[in-house]
């Protein structure tokens, strides 16, 4: 079952692209991670989603709801955690988070106090005195406490230190476990790698790959490399990308039949082959350039 259904979502600022002609889905019970540089339409697409903004043309669908006319209904099962985290300065921690429980029916102070102690948050001071990686860490318990089936993430680990980052880690995956659906933006390419199931490219506001984790890194693309005096390689082999020599140094990306590529390199006599796995960050970096 599809969670999210997005089908040819195009948002213009005016003249100014924010996304365009944008289609994916995430299904029920999976981590989707969403990756791309800032200003690719990340945090864009998400707003549409949420009905915080209003697709040029397009649908969108949640829990099977078209996002625009039923915005408010479908945000009561939604967990949010923006990019930037803003709130009322005079408040602390406590009060802050109390408010955001009054706007879901049901009693959240027992789920509270458990996000908090793991996020290991002081209640009591007042949120102008804590530090960016402490707001952020209010946010999360913030999108958590009312126990959403589907979580929205826009670069959630900005400022947390890496000991919190793990804490952060396993409580998503323990949220996941009990059946919550995560949409996990980010430009941190490891976060996903470790975290996700499927995995979305968007590249200027359009969606260039969407795939599993483990078929974008073992099924598309081997990364080659090998030394040889003299050895030159044909650009123009089919499949062959981001070429890379320098003196006896030869390093490609190879997508298609790699018998191709050995018959290629049993004429050639070398001092060293290796074949294996681009890492996501490499294919990602493939993508754009």
């Amino acid at each position: 079952m599809n969670i999210i259904d997005v089908q040819d979502i195009t948002k213009y600022y005016g003249k100014s692209r924010g996304i365009e002609g944008l289609s994916f889905n995430v299904n029920e019970g999976e981590i989707f991670g969403f990756i791309g540089p800032n200003g690719a339409g990340k945090s864009t697409t998400i707003r549409l989603l949420l009905s915080l903004i209003f697709p040029t043309s397009g649908q969108a669908m949640i829990f099977g709801k078209d996002v625009t006319l039923f915005g408010p209904e479908i945000r009561q099962k939604i967990g949010y955690l923006p990019s930037e985290v803003f709130y009322y300065d005079d408040m602390n921690v406590r009060d802050l988070l109390n408010y955001s429980a009054s706007f879901y029916p049901g009693d959240h102070r027992g789920r509270i106090a458990y996000l908090a102690d793991i996020m290991e948050l002081e209640m009591n001071r007042k949120i102008r005195d804590l530090s960016y990686g402490n707001k952020k860490k209010v946010g999360i318990v913030q999108g958590l406490l009312h126990n959403p089936p589907l979580l929205f993430l826009d670069e959630p680990t900005s400022g947390l230190d890496p000991l919190m980052q793990r804490k952060f880690f396993d409580l998503i995956r323990e949220e996941n476990k009990k059946g919550v659906t995560v949409f996990f933006s980010s430009h941190f390419l490891g976060e996903v790698q470790r975290l996700c199931d499927r995995v979305g490219i968007i590249r200027e506001g359009t969606m260039v790959e969407v795939s599993d984790i483990h078929t974008l890194q073992k099924n598309n693309y081997k990364k080659i490399r090998f030394i040889s005096e003299g050895a030159q390689v044909d650009p123009t082999l089919p499949g062959l990308s981001n070429l890379q020599q320098e003196g006896d140094w030869t390093q490609f990306f190879y997508s298609g039949d790699i018998n191709l590529v050995l018959d290629r390199l049993a004429s050639v006599k070398l001092e060293d082959l290796s074949i294996e796995e681009p890492t996501l960050e490499e294919i990602f970096m493939h993508y754009y350039e």
